[in-house]
């Protein structure tokens, strides 16, 4: 059985209730249950935080044991250095996730600290791009 875990940046807590013409109605916990009745094969965790110290702690705890991170440093993506470096430094792949296209969006979130050192870049499927990411690593 695959060990994976989301990891999930700044206001994520928020999906169901945020912009819902950006990131949809559907809370993440529902969706989680979703995705884990789906995939019975894989043990799906989940760790949300809107601390960038804390996602960093939770990339070093897990990345040398797990068999993939499915991570959405959220606004991070774009400003973080120290979670970019995090990815480098671990052992477990990561694939990036965004909910929307950011190369549709502002221009600042056309950069990423996090996707020079993932194994793949997932964006613009809303919360299929989570499922697409859990298939690259079945």
């Amino acid at each position: 059985m695959k060990k994976l875990i989301i990891i999930n940046g700044p206001n994520l807590n928020l999906l169901g209730k945020r912009e819902p013409n950006i990131y949809g109605s559907l809370s993440f916990t529902e969706f989680l249950d979703t995705i884990k009745a789906k995939y019975p094969t894989a043990a799906i965790e989940h760790y949300q935080s809107n601390i960038e110290g804390e996602l960093i702690d939770k990339i070093q705890e897990v990345g040398f044991s797990y068999d993939g991170i499915i991570l959405n440093a959220a606004a991070y993506t774009h400003t973080s250095i120290g979670i970019g470096d995090a990815v480098k430094a671990i052992e477990t792949p990561v694939v990036e996730v965004h909910i929307s296209n950011t190369f549709g969006r502002e221009e600042f979130r056309h950069q990423s600290f996090v996707s020079p050192n993932a194994k793949g870049i997932i964006l613009g499927f809303g919360l299929q791009s989570y499922e697409l990411a859990i298939q690259s690593f079945l």
